[in-house]
């Protein structure tokens, strides 16, 4: 199975018009303030009218309020919502709209309660830990800590890069794998050869 990859943060047209002409499947839009990968709805909304047929657009979301939720998805054509922060099962699925659940993984993450707990997600998202911030680390975790035939579809992120991807796919064999500053030239701004290299690569992990 062709593993899927999201892009995730990004803020400028043409960053996402590179991500699709490279070949990602999903992007990510960062609705949460303390991120530098952040924009507003206005900014959001350029950025979607720009984009050909058939991407998914995400929206995250890290402990949101249910009207700001509610206020992305009346002014957006939002595709997925993606919860990064300590959201319950039941205010993720409180907006009838498909949603990934981020996981920041540690050594004794339960993955078989998590699968019961989120079981209506579209997909678990799993992330390098950090107790100061919400993704966007930049660092990798434990890749064997991963169950093997995970009930859910399994999204892999964390310090993803050009370097990483191939071997990530071919130990984890994710459904999709998930990137942001693992393609910037610095915070918030892709770099589009790297994006086009990570893809490259991402290919090369689906022919192992």
């Amino acid at each position: 199975m062709r593993t899927r990859v999201k892009i995730c943060g990004i803020t400028r047209i043409d960053d996402a018009l590179a991500a699709v002409n490279a070949g990602a499947d999903a992007l990510g839009f960062v609705f949460y303030e303390p991120s530098p990968r952040s924009i507003s709805i206005q900014q959001a909304s350029l950025i979607f009218d720009a984009l050909p047929p058939f991407i998914n657009k995400v929206a995250l979301f890290v402990n949101p309020s249910s009207e700001e939720v509610e206020e992305a998805l009346a002014n957006l054509s939002i595709d997925v919502l993606q919860f990064h922060g300590d959201e319950d099962a039941a205010f993720c699925e409180s907006f009838n709209k498909p949603y990934l659940k981020a996981i920041r993984v540690q050594s004794g993450t339960n993955f078989a309660k998590l699968a019961e707990d989120y079981k209506k997600a579209s997909g678990l998202l799993f992330d390098a830990f950090d107790s100061k911030q919400y993704g966007g680390t930049g660092h990798t975790f434990d890749w064997s800590l991963l169950p093997k035939n995970y009930s859910a579809p399994l999204i892999l992120a964390g310090g993803l890069t050009a370097d990483n991807v191939c071997q990530a796919i071919t130990e984890t064999r994710p459904y999709a794998v998930d990137i942001s500053s693992g393609v910037e030239k610095s915070r918030g701004l892709k770099d589009h050869p790297l994006i086009k290299q990570f893809m490259q690569e991402v290919t090369r992990g689906n022919d192992k």
